[in-house]
């Protein structure tokens, strides 16, 4: 028995949009898509995307008595983040810049880390963060 590869799983509060978003603005292809769930591929990477639309808990009058936790609660939309090694980060970064999604604190160029990558951060519809990195030469 072994693992083989793990897929970043992003909670979007509509994933019809969030998958138009992902074909868009960071050139995915959609493997699968319906209303709650979706599968997106670029080159070997691969995300999905699925739906936290809950919006029940709004309507709670006691929380204490009704906890939150169906899972798919709206507020979750946009609170997670990946990390996708890419082999040429600086020209994702040009690619990524050209289609506005780059993190809000962007500092103007993909950087190099202490723990030996090279990586910049963007963002998707819902605000999930997206971290491209590779190891450094």
């Amino acid at each position: 028995m072994k693992l083989s590869a793990t897929v970043p799983a992003l909670p979007v509060q509509n994933v019809r949009e969030a998958v138009a978003f992902y074909q868009r603005r960071f050139g995915f292809s959609v493997s699968y898509a319906d209303d709650r769930f979706a599968r997106l591929v670029r080159d070997e990477a691969e995300v999905h995307l699925w739906a936290a639309d809950d919006d029940s808990w709004r309507q709670r009058s006691n929380l204490a008595e009704e906890p939150v936790r169906s899972g798919a609660e709206s507020f979750i939309a946009g609170t997670a983040s990946c990390r996708i090694a890419v082999d040429d980060v600086d020209a994702l970064y040009a690619e990524l810049t050209a289609a506005a999604v780059l993190h809000p604190n962007d500092p103007g160029s993909a950087v190099d880390t202490a723990w030996g990558t090279r990586e910049f951060a963007a963002l998707d519809i819902e605000g999930n963060v997206l971290t491209f990195w590779a190891d450094k030469p």
